[in-house]
Order: structure tokens, then sequence, then C-alpha cells
């Protein structure tokens, strides 16, 4: 089940049941199964503290995921800082919903196993991101 929730910020994600439907394709795609999805919305902030206490990083990002996927199951806890998904929209010229999907499914692809530490597991991820963004607009 994938769960929504805002810690210091007050916003609602849109149609959810979409978001839902399409995350669950996502993981069907990659034979994962959705388990406990914690998708909780916050600023930039509260995403440094969470940063700092529990992965000893001293720097603003857009999303962090905590693991807790066993076998094909994916369970974890997605913290994503709406204050950088705005300025990153911004910044690369989209559209706020688009990059809050994109952010969404980059986690959810984290804890399928995809990483974006090299050159090459960039390129994978963003072809990913791609590839399951084309498939919510089909949905959608």
């Amino acid at each position: 089940m994938i769960r929504y929730y805002c810690e210091d910020i007050s916003f609602k994600l849109k149609d959810k049941a979409l978001n839902n439907k399409w995350l669950k394709m996502v993981a069907a795609s990659e034979l994962r199964k959705i388990g406990d999805i914690n998708i909780i919305f916050c600023s930039d902030n509260y995403i440094l503290d969470v940063n700092m206490k529990y992965l000893q990083h001293d720097y603003f990002t857009d999303i962090i995921t905590f693991d807790y996927c066993e076998k094909d199951i994916l369970s974890g806890d997605l913290f994503i800082s709406i204050d950088s998904v705005r300025e990153n929209a911004l910044f690369y010229g989209t559209e706020f919903p688009e990059e809050l999907n994109r952010v969404m499914v980059h986690g959810v692809l984290h804890l399928i196993g995809y990483d974006d530490h090299t050159e090459e597991d960039i390129k994978t991820m963003r072809s990913k991101e791609n590839y399951y963004l084309d498939l919510r607009k089909q949905i959608g």
C-alpha cells in the first residue's frame, strides 16, 4: 500500500489513485510488487535535517529513499522536498507535476535496486525515469 504524508508543509497530491496505479505498474514491469511505501512530502529544511541525522550528509536534495524491501516486495520511505522539486522544475524548464512524478519514480527505482552513483548508473536511471513517465502519460 502506498501512503502519503506531509511533514512541516501543506501539500496535497492530486489523483492519488492514478499515482498508485502507475507506481504499481512500474513495480510490475520490474517484476516486483508494492508492499508498504510511505511518500513523505516536506520542505528543504526538513529533508536537510533527515539527510544530516540519518545519512550524515550536510546538503539539500530532492529525495531521500530509505529501503525496507524484502525479496521482490518494495517497501520504504520516500522523503520528497517539495521546495527542491519546484526549484528543479524551474531549472529544467518542466512543469511541477512532471518533475514531482520524476522524483517519485526515481525513489521507487531506488527501491527496485537502480542506483545513480556512476555516469552509467545515471544514464540507466534517466532512461528508466523517462520510460515510466511516458507510461504515466499513457494511462493518465
